[in-house]
C-alpha cells in the first residue's frame, strides 16, 4: 500500500472514529437536554398557575370541586385558544398544558383533562410520586408513558403546592407530552448530524490536503535521493519541518561523498596521466647514462623536455579546473564579443602557423555583440577549443571561427576539417581526462590529450549560464560557445 493511501485511511479512521463517538454523545443529549429544559418551565408554570388557584382553593368547601370556579374557566379558555405560531420553521397548532388540582389530601377538585377521562374528578392521586411528594413537602415530579416500551409517549408532570397563611391545601400539577417537542428534538439531532457530516467531509478534505502536501514533500526528497546518484551537488529541495532538515542533511551528505569521490576520481585519472610522461622520461633518462652519439643524445634530452612540458600542462589545467569548479560566481560586466574574438585569434596566430593551419575568422557584417561575462575567462574557453582545433588539424587545414546572433543568445564556433570523432565519443567530450587520439604525420592514431581543455571550457559556459555543444561537421569537428545575450 502507498505512502499516501496509508496517511490517508489512517487519518480518516482517526478522525471518523473521533466523530463517531462525538456526535453519538451529543445526539444522545439532546434529549435529556430538552427533557430538562421542559421540566424547569413547567416548574415555573407550575408555581403561578398555584398562586392563582389559590384563592378558589382556599373557598371550596369540603368535598367540593373547582369545576365553576373562575380560576378553572380562565384555564378552560386557556386550553381553547386557537394556536398558530411558528417556531423557528415548526408550526405549533395547540397548547399542550394539562393541569389538575387536588385538595390537601391529594383528591382531584380539578382537571382539564377530565373531559377525556370522565372519571378523574374526586380520584385519589396521593399516591403518584407528584402529588404525594408535595404533600410531604418535597419537589413532586415525574415521567409517565402511555405506552410503555415507547419513550415517545412519556408525559412529564410537575407539581407545586397551594398554600393559605403557610398552611398546605392542595396541589397543582402542570404535565406536557413529551411528543410535542419531539420535532424539537428530532430537528436538533438531524442539524447536528448534518453539520457533523459536513466537519466530517471538511475533515476528510483536510486529510487529503495534508496527505497530498506529505506525500509531495517526500517524493521530491525521494526524487532528490535518486537523481544524486547520476548528478553532482544538486541543491536540496525546500522543504520546511523535519523533511527539510533531512533534505539539507543529504545534501550535506552529497558535498562531503562527492567531495571524496571527486578526489579519488581526480587522483585515479591523475596518476594515469602521468605514467605515460614519466615513463617517457624515465625511459630516456635510463638511456642517456650509457654512451650514446650525440644525436641520440639530443633526441632523447628532446623526449625528456617534451614530456616535462606535456606534465607541466597537466598540472597547470588542472589546476584551472580545479579553481572554475570551486568559483562560486564570475564577476559579469558588459563585453564585446566580437573584439575578445579577435583577441584571441591575435594569441593563437603564432601556434597556427607553427603547425601549418590557418585561422579565418567569419564575423559576416556584425561588428559588435554585447554578451555579459568574465572576459578571461572567455578568452580562456576561446583559447583551449582554438588550440583543440589546431591539434586536431592536418598541415594545410583551415579551422574555421564564426559567429551567429539571435534575439535570446550569441553562438561563436570553432570548426576544425581533422578526422572528427566516433559519434559515441560526443557525450563524453568535455570530461575530465577523456579524449581521443590526435592525429599523427603518418596519418595512424597519435597522442591522446588529457582532456582538460574541453572539461575548462564546458565548466566556464556553466559559470556564464551558457552551454557548450559539440557536433561533427563532416569533415572535422564544430564545438560552439552558447551564450546569452547580455
Amino acid at each position: 500500500m502507498r505512502l499516501g493511501l496509508r496517511l490517508l485511511l489512517g487519518f480518516f479512521l482517526i478522525t471518523g472514529v473521533a466523530a463517531f463517538f462525538v456526535l453519538r454523545v451529543v445526539v444522545d443529549e439532546v434529549h435529556p437536554s430538552v427533557r430538562d429544559v421542559v421540566e424547569d418551565l413547567l416548574v415555573d408554570t407550575a408555581n403561578l398557575l398555584a398562586e392563582l388557584a389559590t384563592d378558589d382553593l382556599a373557598r371550596m368547601p369540603e368535598g367540593g370541586t373547582l369545576v365553576d370556579s373562575p380560576f378553572a374557566r380562565h384555564v378552560q379558555d386557556y386550553a381553547r385558544r386557537p394556536v398558530d405560531a411558528q417556531i423557528w420553521g415548526l408550526h405549533k397548532r395547540s397548547l399542550d398544558y394539562r393541569v389538575y388540582v387536588t385538595d390537601r389530601h391529594g383528591r382531584v377538585v380539578f382537571d382539564t383533562g377530565s373531559g377525556a377521562r370522565p372519571g378523574e374528578l374526586g380520584r385519589d392521586y396521593s399516591r403518584w410520586l407528584d402529588v404525594g411528594r408535595t404533600l410531604k413537602g418535597q419537589y413532586g415530579a415525574r415521567a409517565t408513558r402511555e405506552v410503555l416500551e415507547d419513550d415517545r409517549t412519556a408525559v412529564m408532570f410537575v407539581a407545586a403546592p397551594v398554600r393559605r397563611g403557610g398552611a398546605l391545601i392542595g396541589v397543582l400539577t402542570v404535565a406536557k407530552p413529551m411528543s410535542t417537542v419531539q420535532p424539537f428534538i428530532a430537528r436538533a439531532q438531524g442539524e447536528i448530524l448534518r453539520d457533523g457530516a459536513w466537519l466530517l467531509g471538511l475533515s476528510l478534505l483536510v486529510g487529503v490536503g495534508v496527505t497530498a502536501w506529505v506525500v509531495r514533500s517526500v517524493r521530491r526528497l525521494r526524487d532528490y535521493a535518486q537523481r544524486v546518484q547520476f548528478d553532482r551537488l544538486l541543491p536540496a529541495p525546500a522543504l520546511s519541518g523535519e523533511l527539510g532538515e533531512l533534505a539539507r542533511a543529504m545534501e550535506a551528505m552529497q558535498v562531503r561523498l562527492a567531495g571524496h569521490e571527486h578526489v579519488e576520481q581526480l587522483m585515479r585519472a591523475f596518476t594515469h596521466e602521468l605514467k605515460s610522461p614519466l615513463t617517457a622520461i624515465s625511459g630516456a633518462a635510463e638511456l642517456l647514462q650509457d654512451d650514446l652519439p650525440a644525436a641520440d643524445r639530443v633526441l632523447f634530452a628532446g623526449q625528456i623536455q617534451d614530456q616535462s612540458a606535456r606534465l607541466r600542462q597537466l598540472v597547470e589545467r588542472l589546476l584551472e579546473l580545479s579553481r572554475l569548479e570551486h568559483h562560486p560566481r564570475i564577476e559579469a560586466q558588459p563585453l564585446d564579443l566580437v573584439a575578445l574574438v579577435e583577441r584571441a585569434l591575435a594569441v593563437g596566430a603564432a601556434r597556427a602557423v607553427q603547425a601549418g593551419v590557418t585561422l579565418d575568422w567569419s564575423p559576416g557584417e556584425v561588428t559588435t555583440v554585447r554578451v555579459r561575462g568574465e572576459a578571461e575567462l572567455l578568452a580562456l574557453a576561446l583559447n583551449n577549443l582554438l588550440d583543440n582545433a589546431v591539434d586536431f588539424s592536418p598541415a594545410g587545414a583551415v579551422v574555421r571561427v564564426a559567429l551567429t546572433v539571435s534575439p535570446e543568445a550569441v553562438g561563436l564556433s570553432v570548426r576544425d576539417h581533422g578526422p572528427g570523432v566516433p559519434t559515441y565519443a560526443l557525450a563524453r567530450l568535455g570530461e575530465r581526462f577523456y579524449s581521443t587520439p590526435r592525429p599523427a604525420p603518418d596519418g595512424q592514431p597519435g597522442r591522446k590529450g588529457t582532456g582538460l581543455g574541453l572539461a575548462i571550457v564546458r565548466q566556464v559556459m556553466v559559470l556564464h549560464g551558457g552551454r557548450l555543444d559539440i557536433a561533427n561537421a563532416e569533415p572535422g569537428l564544430r564545438a560552439t560557445l552558447v551564450l546569452p545575450r547580455g
